[in-house]
């Protein structure tokens, strides 16, 4: 991201002011902030055959951004495959474990930043991948948050996504389960 679009607070970096988070969705995340970071991957085996699958499309010559990061496990375990990972979501309770994690464990290529996937994060062009892990059912506007992925890559660049599919599950989960989940806010929206 160019580094005029960028600037540092007490709660880390921070984008333009083009990208303030939807308040809603950052509330919802930043609740949940510490219980997410503390509860264990649900699918060990499946995250590490991700993450090694996902290691072989990275080298240290390219520019990744990943959106809607979390807490920054992923990206801190991607970051050491690339020249420059910037992982961006739209919690800044998320972004503050994920610099907690690592001021702990420094890794110079890594940067974290509070930013909307609704929203573009970037000049057009800047990243050679996009990371979108789990997020892409989460979003506000599907098509809005695609065309700002597809914006941020240069030409030939590679958007890689693993999303849930809440559709193809029980059909009890998304007519029932998630809209009373929501209803009491344990949920957030789902496409």
């Amino acid at each position: 991201m160019p580094l005029s679009a960028i600037t540092q607070s007490a709660e880390g970096i921070r984008l333009s002011e083009s990208n303030v988070p939807d308040a809603r969705k950052a509330r919802f995340w930043d609740r949940a902030a510490r219980k997410y970071a503390a509860d264990p991957i649900a699918d060990m085996p499946g995250y590490e055959a991700t993450l090694k699958r996902v290691q072989t499309l990275l080298s240290t010559e390219q520019n990744v951004l990943e959106i809607g990061c979390g807490t920054g496990t992923t990206a801190m375990r991607l970051a050491p495959h690339t020249l420059r990972l910037l992982a961006t979501d739209v919690s800044a309770g998320m972004i503050a474990i994920a610099q907690e994690k690592l001021a702990a464990e420094p890794i110079p290529q890594l940067s974290f930043a509070v930013a909307d996937a609704d929203v573009p994060t970037s000049a057009q062009g800047e990243f050679d991948v996009v990371l979108a892990f789990n997020l892409l059912h989460l979003v506000s506007d599907l098509d809005r948050a695609l065309e700002a992925a597809a914006q941020a890559l240069r030409p030939g660049g590679l958007l890689i996504s693993k999303t849930a599919c809440i559709s193809e599950m029980n059909p009890l989960i998304p007519h029932l389960a998630l809209p009373l989940m929501r209803a009491i806010g344990k949920a957030p929206h789902v496409l």
